[in-house]
């Protein structure tokens, strides 16, 4: 099989049995299962949910996503080998130590293979829950523009590139775009304030105002987890974005909890530590992949201007990347998730296939 086939591209057309549409994102698709397979499950596995509560299996794929746009490399390849496999295994990994040290739950009931979770349904708070410990992209670009406010919150004077941060900064933005709300521009991903959030809960989708102090506890205990158990394999957790969202459980009781991936290379910065104390940066993470990205093409500007969507849309749909930088973005994925699970990646010669077998034979999800 060659290496464009064994990467799982397209994940949205699996014969999974749904009668909802498919819905497919950047890089992961989820298949809403019908009313009764949900009832069943839940009871065969015991999910703790409640017996009505709707599932899905949320299926990640191997594409490449930067500056709002999927890439693809030279000779087909459309995304990047073993990507989806690291991605999951690092999340998954993170998952269970939140759940060892105490953490609130994920949305993820069961992981049937490597590249599957089957999820339950959650109402998702409106706000990607950042946090920085350092200095560095879009943060550092507005303090070199002399902007000492960020989010609400002022930055000190004479701060350096890559520097860390007196303090852990929690530092929103908006998940999609949301309307009718003062101070905060219809578009998605802009930065808010604390005050915007107080001032406007419930458009944010909190249930009560009290829940915004939980949401920034949460936020701060897993970023403290994944860092320390990073330090430990000498890296640096730089940054990352943390999603959250409400479920009952079977007794029906409304909790917060962790959705979507959290301390992957896709959703944080993470750098090598030994190489940062000797004044370098060594990216562990999709970061390496974004400034290889301004540094191919001529103009920068189209892939960091919003307002250049159409242009940027074009050139990732017209230029094949090279295939050198896609397997060497494969390897950070690797490595990175080697690092961080303590044991290599196995790599499928046909995920599909398997994927399919196994909700198939164990979960009679596939007809």
């Amino acid at each position: 099989m060659s290496l464009s086939e064994q990467v799982l591209a397209i994940n949205d057309d699996l014969p999974i049995r749904t009668d909802k549409p498919v819905h497919s994102g950047k890089v992961r698709s989820v298949y809403w299962l019908t009313e009764e397979d949900s009832r069943r499950l839940i009871k065969e596995k015991g999910y703790n949910v409640a017996a009505d509560a709707p599932l899905a299996i949320m299926v990640i794929s191997d594409r490449i996503s930067a500056f709002d746009c999927i890439w693809h490399g030279e000779g087909g390849l459309k995304g990047i080998p073993g990507k989806g496999a690291a991605l999951n295994a690092i999340s998954n990994h993170w998952f269970q130590l939140f759940k060892d040290n105490g953490l609130a739950d994920s949305h993820i009931l069961d992981i049937p293979h490597p590249f599957v979770w089957i999820v339950q349904k959650a109402k998702p708070v409106m706000i990607e829950a950042i946090c920085r410990q350092y200095i560095t992209g879009s943060m550092w670009r507005a303090y070199t523009n002399g902007e000492r406010e960020f989010c609400g919150i002022q930055i000190p004077e004479r701060l350096e590139k890559d520097e860390q941060l007196p303090e852990l900064l929690l530092t929103p933005s908006t998940k999609g775009v949301l309307k009718g709300i003062d101070g905060v521009p219809e578009v998605d991903d802009v930065n808010i304030t604390r005050k915007n959030i107080e001032d406007n809960y419930a458009k944010f989708n909190f249930s009560c105002e009290e829940d915004i102090a939980l949401y920034e506890k949460l936020l701060k205990e897993g970023f403290a987890v994944i860092s320390k158990a990073l330090n430990k394999i000498d890296q640096i957790f730089v940054d990352t974005k943390f999603e959250f969202g409400y479920v009952n459980d079977a007794e029906g009781n409304e909790k917060l909890i962790y959705m979507d991936e959290v301390g992957t290379p896709d959703s944080s910065r993470i750098w090598d530590k030994n190489a940062y104390r000797s004044g370098h940066i060594i990216e562990n993470s999709k970061e390496g992949f974004r400034q290889f990205l301004l540094n191919h093409f001529d103009e920068p500007d189209i892939l960091l201007n919003k307002n250049r969507m159409d242009e940027r849309s074009a050139l990732a749909q017209d230029n094949a990347l090279p295939l050198e930088a896609m397997m060497e973005l494969s390897k950070t994925y690797l490595d990175i998730a080697a690092k961080i699970t303590g044991a290599p990646i196995s790599l499928s010669d046909n995920p599909k296939a398997e994927i399919i077998k196994v909700l198939k034979e164990e979960y009679q999800l596939v007809d």
